[in-house]
């Protein structure tokens, strides 16, 4: 009958109605992972295996968008067993990215206290890697900022479950799950160790490509790390300055050159790693301004910095237009779109401009009726 919408597309908002996913497009999408699955092996598996399971919680996330309960519990049984099904498989069991998303999952369909058992059970049976180790630094990032998430405010803060995910972290160990308290001599010897982990980094000069892509992710799920980390233990702005001398050092060009390459050391080694250490910066200050009272300027600069460098990141825009949704002046905002247009041929900025103002239309009929 042919494909309107293939799978899982977003879209603008149209009132209730969305374009989600049709029944020949999910069948078909599925029918394609079940053919790939039997021609790949070894490492290609286990990257389809984690592309499958992001697309199954890219639909748990458009039904709860959506608000479909019914939707949601039947797609959240379906994916849960596709999740079991693929850690099963020998070549799985090990894979701490597939432990995550499957963690993810549980989280998304509000199961905390099981997804909490697959975190830890992935973190107690995993080689202790520790702050070295890209996959248990990319799974202690998002356990960590999922509990930080279910804080109220900071009071206490430096107590919690996302301490103590951090503080194990640093300390390289075999993991211990959290039975309710952190010591402080713990949380001094973890700060020096993200400290000097952060500086080996910074210095550091990739080899080769391949080095270059897993350092360049391994420096971000390290900064995350380290800035919520000083976040629960110090406070916001010690968490900015982390953000701020690591953008400032991944954009400085740096003198030093590498010897056998000659190349200079700078954004040219970690060009996607400032980009998501921004994207970090900015989703700390607004969940800092969801908890606590916290002016709402350094917010916005450091948006419209990121999206001048990085027209096309959705996420930053997305962040972008719900601020700027409290404000009562659009000439502002619609200064700002009109400059980024001229000066991109991306397509964002024009789709995020056309949302801002049906968001502002809505607003507006709202207070008039």
């Amino acid at each position: 009958s042919g494909f309107n919408s293939i799978g899982h597309m977003d879209t603008m908002l149209r009132g209730r109605h969305h374009i989600g996913h049709c029944k020949e497009g999910e069948e078909f999408i599925q029918n394609v992972f079940h053919v790939l699955f039997q021609m790949f092996s070894g490492k290609e598996k286990s990257n389809l295996s984690i592309c499958w399971l992001q697309y199954e919680i890219s639909k748990i996330v458009q039904c709860l968008q959506t608000k479909n309960k019914k939707k949601l519990k039947a797609q959240g049984r379906k994916s849960k067993k596709l999740a079991k099904n693929l850690l099963k498989a020998p070549d799985n069991r090990n894979d701490l990215s597939l432990w995550k998303l499957y963690a993810y999952l549980e989280w998304l369909l509000g199961n905390i206290d099981d997804a909490r058992k697959v975190f830890d059970t992935a973190l107690c049976t995993s080689e202790a890697g520790g702050l070295k180790s890209p996959q248990l630094c990319s799974l202690s990032l998002l356990y960590a900022q999922l509990e930080v998430e279910l804080l109220e405010s900071l009071e206490g803060a430096v107590m919690s479950r996302a301490v103590h995910i951090l503080t194990k972290l640093a300390e390289s160990g075999p993991y211990v799950p959290y039975s309710g308290q952190v010591l402080s001599v713990n949380v001094l010897k973890a700060r020096k160790t993200y400290e000097h982990a952060l500086q080996d980094y910074l210095n550091k000069t990739p080899v080769s490509d391949q080095d270059q892509v897993s350092d360049a992710s391994q420096l971000v799920n390290l900064v995350g790390c380290y800035a919520l980390f000083q976040y629960l233990t110090v406070g916001i702005d010690a968490a900015v300055l982390i953000y701020a001398q690591t953008s400032e050092k991944l954009e400085a060009p740096g003198p030093q050159k590498c010897k056998d390459t000659g190349e200079n050391f700078g954004t040219q080694n970690f060009p996607t790693a400032l980009e998501a250490v921004t994207l970090l910066h900015t989703n700390l200050l607004r969940f800092h301004m969801k908890i606590s009272v916290y002016p709402l300027n350094p917010l916005r600069e450091a948006l419209t910095e990121a999206l001048k460098r990085y027209p096309s990141n959705q996420s930053l825009w997305r962040s972008y237009i719900h601020i700027q949704r409290k404000s009562h002046s659009a000439s502002k905002a619609r200064r700002f779109f009109d400059g980024v247009t001229r000066s991109t041929n991306s397509l964002e900025p024009w789709l995020f401009a056309i949302q801002a103002e049906q968001m502002r239309k809505k607003l507006i009929e709202k207070v008039q009726r």
